[in-house]
Order: structure tokens, then C-alpha cells, then sequence
């Protein structure tokens, strides 16, 4: 590791316009409050990676959350033997000048007299009231606040499928901090099943069964992320099993997380299997267009002077479609690139800077399918999108699925006429142009194309 006072010339001049720019676009009250504080620790000159140092970890975390895109973007436009930047609290010794806008930061907790040092370290960002529900998720998220505030439960364990990035590990942290909220003095275990799979082959190895079991057992909560990875493992599920009843026939409570629903979990045992389903199991589904729209509303609150129109805010939410945390990425991304070319942020503007990731989520839309939902909306026969019948309740469907097509799929324009009964390209055009004047004067067919457009995109 190089010591940041080797190279101390070109990092503190490239420092200081990187503070200058942070200043002029977050504004003066947001920069004293939160950026000033930041002190320039070591850089690596091998792997390029140099430390920021912030005053306490809730800072650090709030500056990685809110601002480490765009630090790491400044610095490599700046100094590009810079490649990557760690924002971490300060070491023990002096503390920066102390924040001017102490009202902005939430007053800590009172510090415990003794802390146990196997406590679980949850991240401060991931609680209930920053989990935005719809339906998506509704059942899943309101199992886990009954489990974490409730005096008692009827259901143990509580068991969450989903895919990757959906919210399984917000859940957890939440259940996790709102339960030692209530309970000071109750013992929390949380782990990976990876990491309770390496922790029990230790202990067998150390001959320390006991204390493994021990610790486990007696917690009050027990939170277990992802235990499809203890799938094949036969000790460890055998020990897996037994801690799961021990944990529920002594009334503590357990929540387990998965990618897929017990049923579809191969390779773990029958009987553990069956005891997952006693309790509750809640799926979280992928997200659909109003929460994604939701998610991103409640992002952009915290996202210090950033500017969004609402059309780009709902272009996001049709077009990134894959995960919550994939969504809260590419928001990110854009603030940071708005704040450090200055530019204003609109559909053009977040195309460029999402290229990659749009494309990974455009979602191939056929014709078929446009005609299916078209005809299902306007209630007539799909079979009528290739009829020869020219009446306007069946011709102006047809028009708008010929204009969907042209939008929503890279089909060319006699290919899109040969799907409609063998029509002309001359005609498509025709009904694109019909629709795109239409839309401009009858709001109610472009309501109908938006809802279409929101239903086959997502």
C-alpha cells in the first residue's frame, strides 16, 4: 500500500477540484453537511484504489449510497491512476472538523453498556420504512414486520423466496433491527447458510461442536440468507435440522430466505423441506411497473439535487425490469453522470449513459403478442388483426397493433404487414402515421397505447 503523501501533490490538486465541482453542483448546504467532512486517506498505487475517509461508518455508508458513483466517475476523469475509490469511516485518531447541518442526521442511538461482539452488524439503510411495498411484495413484507414487532406470532418460521434483487436482504436487515429495537437484551444470530455451512465444518474440525451449537440455539432470532447453498450437504443439513427445531419447539423465532420456493429446492432433505413449510412461506414476485415507478420516486428523495422529469422516471420504469437493486444502480449512474457533465437529464440523456443495461433488460416483444393484448383490450377476435373486415371497431385495433409493432419491435415494415394478413408496407405506414396523429388530439386512444405499451413491456 502507497501512502497517499508519496503522490500527495497530484491527489490533493485533483482533491480539491473534485471538492470545488462536488460544491458548485450539490450546493453549499449539502456539501458542508455531508462531503465537506471527507479527508483523503491511503492510495494504493498498485490497484489504483484510494480511501476516503468520512468522520463516522453511518456517514461513510450515507457518502458510499448517495455519492460513490459519482466520486469514483470524478476522480477518473481527473486523475486516472485512479481506478477505484473506498469510502470508509476514519480510523481512530483525529476526526475532521465536525458537520455544520447536524439536523440533517439522525440523532444516534444511546450507545449500550456492553455490546455483544457477535452481534449482527445490520445496514442502517435497510429498514421497514425504506422498503417500498406494493403487490408484488406485500405479503411477504408484512409477515416480516409482524415477526420482527409482534409480541407473538402464528406462524415460525417465516420463509421468503425471490429472485436475486428483489429485497430478500432488506427484509432480513429490517426483521433483524426492528427486532433488537424491542428487545435490547435478545440475542441475534445472522448468516449466510454458506457461512453456517463453514462454520460448522470448523468447528467439527476444532472438535467445538458444542459452542456451534450453542450459539445457534440459544438465539432468540435466527436468520438464515439463502439456503439453497447447503443443497447436497448432507451433515450440514443434518445439523441445519436439528437447530431449526430446536429454535422453534423452544418458541424463538427463525426466517429463512431462499432464491425459489421450498417445493423447487433440489438436493435438500424431504424432512427439512417439510418443516420450512409449516410456518409461512411469502414470495416476492418481480416487481411490476407502479412499484418499479414507486421505487424510483422514493430514490430520487434521497437523492440530493437531482432532477428528474416524470417522463424519464416512467421511461425507467418500463425499460429496467430485471431487479430493485439493478433499478437502484442505474439511478445512481445517472446522477452521477448528470452532476459531473452537467448536463440535464432526459430519455436521450439516460440511453446513453444506460446503454448496457438496457439492453440486458429489453425484453423481445413479438407481434403475436401485440396483437393477443390489443385484441383481449379492445374485446374483439385476435383473429380479426389478419381479417380482410375494414368496420372501424375491428380497423382502428388493428391499426394500433400495427403501430405497437412498428414501436415495440425491431420487425421491418413488410414483415409487420405480412403478420396482419398479408398486407402491404404501404399500409403500415398509413396506420402509424393515423395513430401518431390521433394520439395527439384523442387522449383517450393514448391512454389506451401507454397502458399497452406498460403491459408488454412489463
Amino acid at each position: 500500500m502507497t501512502d497517499a503523501g508519496t503522490v500527495a501533490a497530484p491527489l490533493e490538486a485533483a482533491w480539491d477540484s473534485i471538492r470545488l465541482g462536488l460544491r458548485r453542483d450539490c450546493g453549499a448546504r449539502t456539501f458542508d453537511g455531508w462531503l465537506k467532512p471527507a479527508e483523503l486517506g491511503a492510495f494504493d498505487g498498485d490497484s489504483g484504489e484510494l480511501e476516503i475517509f468520512m468522520p463516522s461508518q453511518f456517514m461513510a455508508d450515507w457518502v458510499e449510497s448517495h455519492f460513490g458513483d459519482r466520486l469514483r466517475l470524478a476522480w477518473r476523469t481527473s486523475l486516472p491512476i485512479v481506478q477505484d475509490v473506498k469510502i470508509v469511516a476514519a480510523p481512530d485518531g483525529p476526526r475532521p472538523a465536525p458537520l455544520l447541518i447536524l439536523e440533517e442526521i439522525p440523532a444516534a442511538a444511546p450507545a449500550e453498556a456492553v455490546r455483544d461482539p457477535s452481534a449482527p452488524n445490520f445496514d442502517k439503510r435497510y429498514r421497514f420504512e425504506t422498503f417500498v411495498v406494493g403487490k408484488a411484495n406485500e405479503v411477504a413484507a408484512t409477515a416480516a414486520r409482524t415477526l420482527a414487532t409482534a409480541d407473538s406470532v402464528s406462524f415460525n418460521p417465516l420463509f421468503i423466496h425471490g429472485g436475486t434483487g428483489r429485497g430478500k436482504t432488506h427484509l432480513l436487515h429490517a426483521i433483524g433491527q426492528s427486532f433488537m429495537e424491542r428487545r435490547p437484551n435478545a440475542r441475534v444470530v445472522s448468516m449466510s447458510a454458506e457461512k453456517f455451512m463453514v462454520e460448522f465444518i470448523r468447528a467439527l474440525k476444532e472438535n467445538d461442536t458444542i459452542g456451534f451449537k450453542s450459539r445457534l440455539r440459544s438465539a432468540d432470532l435466527l436468520l438464515i440468507d439463502d439456503v439453497q447453498f447447503i443443497a447436497g450437504k448432507d451433515s450440514t443439513q443434518e445439523e441445519f435440522f436439528h437447530t431449526m427445531n430446536e429454535i422453534i419447539t423452544a418458541g424463538r423465532r427463525l426466517v429463512i430466505t431462499s432464491d425459489r420456493a421450498p417445493q423447487d429446492l433440489d438436493g435438500i432433505a424431504p424432512r427439512i423441506l417439510s418443516r420450512l413449510s409449516w410456518g409461512l412461506v411469502a414470495d416476492i414476485n418481480p416487481a411490476d411497473y407502479e412499484l418499479r415507478l414507486n421505487i424510483i420516486d422514493a430514490k430520487l428523495a434521497v437523492l440530493p439535487g437531482v432532477e428528474m422529469p416524470r417522463g424519464v422516471v416512467e421511461f425507467l420504469a418500463r425499460r429496467i425490469t430485471s431487479s430493485i437493486r439493478e433499478l437502484e444502480g442505474a439511478l445512481n449512474r445517472i446522477a452521477a453522470y448528470a452532476m459531473m457533465t452537467g448536463r440535464a437529464i432526459d430519455v436521450a440523456f439516460v440511453e446513453e449513459v444506460l446503454a448496457n443495461v438496457l439492453r440486458a433488460n429489453q425484453r423481445r416483444i413479438s407481434i403475436d403478442e401485440i396483437q393477443t393484448q390489443v385484441a383481449e383490450h379492445y374485446r374483439i377476435r385476435k383473429a380479426e388483426m389478419t381479417s380482410a373486415r375494414r368496420a372501424r371497431e375491428v380497423a382502428r385495433p388493428r391499426q394500433v397493433a400495427m403501430y405497437l409493432s412498428k414501436q415495440l419491435t425491431p420487425k421491418s415494415l413488410p414483415d409487420i404487414g405480412r403478420r396482419f394478413g398479408g398486407r402491404d408496407h404501404t399500409t403500415v405506414i398509413h396506420a402509424v402515421k393515423q395513430i401518431e396523429r390521433l394520439r395527439a388530439a384523442d387522449s383517450e386512444l393514448d391512454a389506451d397505447i401507454r397502458l399497452l405499451t406498460r403491459q408488454l413491456e412489463g
